[in-house]
């Protein structure tokens, strides 16, 4: 059955989600609009300005859904207190802003929002659905302002999804290519002691993801954007290792990811045994369940 055709906004569509879902939904018969900071180069583009709290009453005229994905990279600098506060701030705001403008009926239907499966925090061995109890940490508090600023739409009666998204993993950027660079140089071992659970899915499967929920509004809430089977950080790392045809075996020191990292170390270090249950009792079908076959198809 086709899905009728739809005006879509993007926020962050330059980023790696955001363009391959700008790609895909353009494939699939949508009409794809790019909220941009800078003046725009065409009629795909509108521009607005979350910093400055700027979004004109007309900037949504037409759209049917919102898929917002902009905000400073989390882990792309030490997490000092400025930074924290400008991750939390290019979230938040920005979020908060659009869902205001969609409550005031200048717009969509529909607002889909990235969000972070770090909300659940360092759980050990604990299988984690979008039930389960919230962490108290930076990224969970994070998350759950994040999620939270939509409320304005959520109380306008507008459906709202929140893709609370794993650790993405694709050739095109992301957590994959520094894995791959220590890899092909024989540093790819385990992080710490390598028994953390990840919480992986492929670039495909988000994308899919993304795009279920644009084109169904039934959908309502959290959904972990994860691959069914997650698996310890060391069976990821031997996974490349043995593609790269290097051994992967040397781990990172728990200190030494410290003195690098600083307070994102803990992140990288948790274990996240989160499993994509509402998007399973959907109907959504993985392309990429298994971490043999997702890495087979993006090294092989």
């Amino acid at each position: 059955m086709s899905t009728p055709r739809q005006r879509v906004a993007i926020t962050g569509a330059s980023g790696l989600i955001g363009g391959a879902l700008s790609s895909a939904l353009s494939a699939d018969g949508h009409d794809v609009i790019h909220l941009v900071r800078r003046t725009p180069s065409g009629p795909h583009e509108r521009q607005w300005d979350p910093q400055a709290q700027h979004l004109p009453a007309d900037l949504l005229a037409g759209v049917d859904a919102v898929v917002h994905l902009a905000g400073a990279g989390i882990g792309d600098h030490r997490w000092t207190p400025e930074y924290k506060a400008l991750v939390h701030s290019s979230r938040v705001d920005s979020t908060d802003l659009i869902a205001r403008s969609i409550a005031a009926g200048h717009g969509p239907t529909r607002l889909v929002t990235a969000s972070g499966i770090g909300v659940y925090g360092d759980r050990g061995d604990e299988v984690l659905t979008e039930d389960s109890a919230e962490a108290d940490s930076f990224v969970a508090g994070l998350v759950r302002d994040w999620e939270g600023a939509t409320a304005p739409a959520v109380a306008a009666g507008v459906p709202v999804a929140h893709a609370r998204t794993g650790i993405v993993l694709s050739t095109k950027g992301g957590a994959l290519t520094p894995m791959l660079r220590l890899g092909r140089l024989g540093l790819g071992g385990p992080l710490g002691s390598g028994r953390q659970w990840m919480p992986w899915v492929t670039l495909t499967d988000v994308v899919r993801g993304y795009t279920r929920l644009v084109e169904d509004p039934a959908l309502v809430g959290a959904f972990n954007f994860t691959a069914p089977h997650p698996v310890r950080q060391r069976e990821l790392a031997h996974g490349i290792g043995r593609r790269l045809h290097r051994p992967a075996v040397l781990p990172a020191p728990r200190l030494a990811l410290r003195v690098v990292l600083g307070e994102f170390s803990g992140e990288v270090l948790a274990s996240t045994r989160a499993l994509p249950q509402r998007l399973l009792a959907a109907g959504f079908e993985h392309r990429h369940e298994h971490l043999d076959d997702a890495l087979d198809h993006l090294l092989t």
